[in-house]
């Protein structure tokens, strides 16, 4: 496993559950086509499975 992933939100959260909404933001993605760059651990690998319908990530 990379130490880094590199997250990009691809779709928009607007129709979305509210739950997935909240994760989404929570991962510090706010915009389209904005990219973060978060820690490679369980918690984040957990947040990126509930949305990754909405997510494209990039292991760093």
């Amino acid at each position: 496993m990379a130490d880094k992933l590199k997250i990009t939100l691809v779709k928009s959260p607007i129709g979305a559950v509210p739950k997935h909404k909240k994760t989404v933001e929570a991962l510090g993605l706010r915009k389209m086509n904005k990219t973060v760059e978060m820690p490679d651990n369980a918690a984040v690998r957990g947040m990126i499975n509930q949305v990754s319908h909405l997510v494209k990530v990039e292991e760093v």
